[in-house]
């Protein structure tokens, strides 16, 4: 058990940076009033949740913090139908409806409008993401298909994070916080505000050790798996007139993530292969208001994502000759007494070491412009166009460099012509270079309105995912530098690819096109604000059935590539989210219902008799069922106590892993009130109720009780 010190400061909630020019979201205030909730996610039009044409989840900045949430990946166990678990060396994985396993490519993620997963993967690093939970308004979840709005990655939802105005950063505030497995993480914002200029500059450090150890043979062996992250980020706001003003955003972010020799790199590492990170980005965004009914803006963003990797390897002497004679490294040679690979069995020669990278960056370039019209309280329109620019450069994983090109239109028509009833009509065209052709993805719903307080939603929805970068034009392979000893000098420079290492050519799919994923989705929801006497109780529902098709399937490794589209998925389900909220208390809870099934549709796997192999084309199914779970769901309570005290227990969990996930967190503060400033100390706890590793046999934690202290202060 290990105890730590933290800070951790509320403040007043201010509205976020995406929509700067409109006043701030409405958010039911229990006693007081019944306002709807509003989001904007779901289509770019601000709405309130019985017009919406979906489900959408928004989660305050402040519940984050009241909860003692640690990590910005783990805020999505609120979420219905979200599962968060980690891979490899401690990676972690936020999923909806599951389908994803290392690479979370079907979820849009965006923050302050800003896409935020990497260029060439689709992918989401949570642990290097410059967002300080201190710094987070409210995140909003779009629940289903919304390519409809953001375009392809929009696959299975959306993630938007909306940032505090800068305008409620001035002056300093400060966090430190540390605790059990090594966690420390610190804060420190100042900032200014003035009638034609607003900023803030903040800084954070994350440094975490990961899991305290993996199993080999029954053996525990130390895990190299954590990270030491920092962030500088800025963030402004300059007003030109009442109607018109300019965001500037910018970033850096610099650090090391830990990757265990036994979970990263190829070709036997000898040491850990510990990741440089090096990423940075600028964003700008020009809003003009010709009116309060008619308001644009241009937005304009780079992001650059540098990971630098290198290490050193050894094989044996047997490795050489197979490169030497172009023999498969990893190919088996069949015995009477089983397998082997003989190209990693020592000839007695002496060993071969080399150095080798796997290093790689690529840059997105993003332009849009939106336009935002109320022709009147019945009609709405929002539309706009994008063009994006992603750019990569690796030796190892691209050989090279290369672009990838998307361009877009999108609109919602929102209409009500009776009280009553809405209808949203929305739609994204977007074209893409890296399959060369072009995508509409619809979104058609109607909202029954009861009340202005309960609304029933039908919702039909398609949506596109087209293959990223990586998955469509890889050219994988190390080069071999600093060879030695001298009688292996032959190899220097020498790229091992994948054709080199393939432990079954007959299985590569590499070179093979892609299609495009595709997803039909149907949605029977409800939203119901029940206003009591001393209270507020918020429901939703939501029923769904997806068919996705022409799923990409198969393994990415450097001696097996199979990725195809050859999966098929059918899921249906339900999940509820309810609030109760009184003065001074607040009970939460969510659950999430999974019936998927799928199936293999792609060319048969043979065996070299000619026989269909029906283990290999259920792994292929498989695969894409690894995070998907029937039923998951969190209960949280937040209690106001006497003399400045606040308390707060939450349970989250998940089952269909190899064992469920099961946890209960806890945690009591201390708020002091001055005139000059505002403190918190606080000691929190997560108790892990199953103590058994529920994905990855080699995700062990010592103590199933984890502690933290938390202080800061507030000037």
């Amino acid at each position: 058990m290990s105890v730590s010190l933290s800070a951790a400061l509320s403040g007043t909630a201010l509205p976020g940076t995406a929509q700067t020019l409109d006043s701030g979201f409405e958010d039911s205030i229990p006693g007081l009033n019944a306002a709807i909730p509003e989001v904007l996610t779901t289509t770019r039009l601000r709405q309130p949740k019985t017009r919406v044409p979906g489900s959408t989840t928004v989660i305050a900045g402040d519940l984050i913090r009241d909860l003692g949430i640690r990590s910005l990946y783990e805020v999505f166990r609120l979420v219905p139908g979200m599962v968060v678990n980690f891979v490899g060396s401690h990676q972690p994985v936020v999923t909806y409806h599951g389908t994803v396993h290392y690479e979370q490519r079907r979820m849009q993620v965006l923050v302050d409008g800003r896409t935020a997963h990497r260029a060439t993967l689709s992918d989401m690093d949570w642990e290097t993401m410059p967002v300080p939970l201190e710094l987070i308004e409210r995140i909003e979840v779009a629940r289903g298909p919304n390519s409809a709005a953001y375009g392809i990655n929009a696959f299975l939802g959306t993630i938007n994070i909306i940032t505090r105005d800068p305008a409620d950063s001035a002056n300093l505030e400060t966090t430190v916080t540390s605790g059990s497995r090594g966690y420390l993480r610190t804060f420190a914002s100042t900032g200014n505000a003035d009638s034609s200029y607003d900023w803030r500059l903040s800084f954070e450090r994350r440094k975490f050790d990961g899991f305290d150890y993996q199993v080999d043979d029954d053996e525990r062996f130390p895990f190299n798996d954590g990270h030491d992250i920092n962030s500088f980020i800025y963030d402004s706001r300059l007003t030109f007139t009442p109607g018109t003003n300019l965001e500037l955003q910018g970033g850096v972010v610099d650090g090391t993530k830990y990757q265990d020799k036994d979970k990263s790199g190829e070709l036997n590492p000898l040491d850990h292969p510990d990741i440089d990170v090096r990423d940075y980005y600028l964003q700008s965004k020009l809003n003009h208001s010709f009116s309060s009914e008619h308001f644009i803006h241009l937005q304009a963003s780079v992001e650059n994502f540098d990971r630098r990797q290198e290490y050193a390897i050894s094989f044996p002497d047997s490795t050489v000759e197979c490169l030497r004679n172009n023999t498969p490294l990893y190919e088996y040679t069949y015995t009477a007494g089983g397998r082997e690979r003989r190209c990693f069995i020592s000839q007695g020669g002496p060993d071969a070491f080399a150095v080798v990278d796997a290093d790689s960056e690529d840059t997105r370039i993003e332009l849009e412009a939106q336009d935002t019209l109320i022709v009147s309280d019945s009609l709405k329109l929002v539309s706009g166009a994008g063009f994006r620019k992603d750019i990569f450069r690796s030796e190892t994983y691209f050989n090279g460099r290369g672009n990838n090109y998307q361009s877009r239109l999108f609109g919602n028509l929102e209409y009500s012509p009776w009280q009553w009833v809405t209808f949203n009509a929305g739609g994204n065209w977007e074209r893409t270079s890296t399959t060369g052709d072009s995508y509409f993805s619809p979104r058609a719903a109607a909202n029954f309105v009861v009340n202005n307080n309960h609304a029933l939603r039908f919702v039909f929805s398609q949506a596109v995912r087209t293959p990223d970068g990586f998955e469509q034009s890889p050219d994988w392979g190390y080069t071999l530098r600093n060879v030695r000893p001298a009688i292996y000098s032959d190899l220097e420079g020498r790229r091992v690819t994948i054709e080199d290492a393939a432990q079954e050519t007959g299985i590569l799919t590499l070179g093979n096109d892609l299609e495009e994923e595709t997803i039909t989705s149907h949605e029977i929801s409800y939203f119901g604000q029940f206003p009591l006497d001393q209270a507020l109780f918020s429901l939703e529902v939501r029923g769904f059935r997806d068919e996705l098709r022409d799923m990409i399937s198969g393994v990415i490794q450097l001696k097996e590539w199979t990725l195809e589209n050859n999966v098929a998925v059918d899921q249906k389900g339900f999940e509820v989210e309810a609030s109760l909220d009184f003065p001074g208390t607040l009970l939460r809870a969510s659950y999430g219902y999974l019936d998927q099934e799928t199936w293999y549709t792609g060319a048969p796997i043979l065996e070299s008799d000619g026989t269909v192999n029906e283990n290999e084309q259920r792994y292929m199914t498989e695969l894409l069922e690894r995070m998907s779970v029937r039923h998951s769901g969190s209960l949280a309570v937040i209690q106001d106590l006497p003399a400045g005290f606040k308390w707060s227990g939450a349970f989250y969990w998940a089952d269909e892993f190899n064992t469920r996930f099961e946890r209960f967190d806890t945690r009591l503060v201390k708020q002091i009130f001055q005139p000059r400033y505002t403190a918190e100390i606080a000691l929190s706890m997560q108790h892990y109720l199953n103590r058994e590793p529920e994905l990855s046999s080699d995700n062990n934690i010592e103590d199933h009780n984890q502690f933290f202290v938390e202080a800061g202060i507030r000037f």
